[in-house]
């Protein structure tokens, strides 16, 4: 398995702590006039919004956590990586492209689509198989992950589509995906650091178990076996 940097550990875990912060002070600063439950994340960000340059700054933070972990999981698949630096390069061109104060906004909703899709799908496509992968990056992990992340954007278009609990839905969604890489890189560190404490290593050509080098009791070249008494 390719090393992963500590540092890794720090972006991805800083990711759904400051997003989580950023919504939780934006609705602070916005008061009674802002509803959690059914108003999206992307209304605290708005033109006039109260608390729009938390919510701002805490995109541009989500987006840029993304880039630095993607760029750092060297034991993710390549696609994977790709996609989770979509996902990071979407959250910025959000905060670039905020909502207006009343009304919708076609360029705001396509690209926070393209953040859901990417963010859904990078656990599934980040997937390696073999007996040496952590199991984060699993095939069947991974797959629930997606599954568990394209149930909840479901959940969030059908919240909006009937003026229900769009916040709440796209607050959980958000979470999780925000959540999921802090998850992967972490089990990565663990796993590295349970091979280095076995005390058996793996034979990589024949696959057999053998003990470290070390001193060894066998005798050494040309030296004879004593001789027994009587014999010559």
């Amino acid at each position: 398995m390719r090393l992963v940097p500590r540092w890794v550990l720090f972006s991805s875990g800083c990711a759904p702590v400051l997003l989580i912060a950023g919504w939780a002070i934006s609705a602070a600063l916005e008061g009674a006039a802002y509803d959690p439950v059914t108003q999206t994340i992307s209304v605290l960000a708005a033109y006039g919004a109260s608390g729009s340059w938390v919510m701002t700054g805490a995109f541009y933070a989500l987006g840029v956590c993304h880039l630095l972990t993607a760029w750092g999981l060297r034991a993710a698949a390549a696609a994977g990586r790709v996609a989770l630096a979509g996902g990071g390069v979407a959250a910025l061109t959000v905060a670039t492209v905020p909502v207006p104060s009343s009304g919708g906004s076609l360029g705001h909703g396509s690209v926070a689509a393209v953040g859901f899709t990417t963010l859904a799908l990078w656990p599934v496509l980040a997937a390696t198989a073999g007996r040496g992968t952590p199991w984060a990056l699993r095939p069947l992990p991974s797959f629930a992950a997606t599954t568990v992340m394209v149930a909840g954007a479901v959940w969030f278009l059908v919240e909006m589509h009937r003026d229900g609990m769009a916040g709440v839905a796209e607050r959980v969604v958000t979470a999780v995906q925000s959540l999921w890489p802090f998850v992967v890189v972490l089990s990565c560190l663990r796993h590295r650091a349970g091979r280095r404490a076995e005390p058996w290593t793996h034979d990589r050509v024949g696959g057999t178990a053998s003990r470290p080098q070390g001193r060894t009791t066998a005798p050494r070249p040309g030296r004879r076996a004593a001789r027994r008494p009587g014999r010559p």
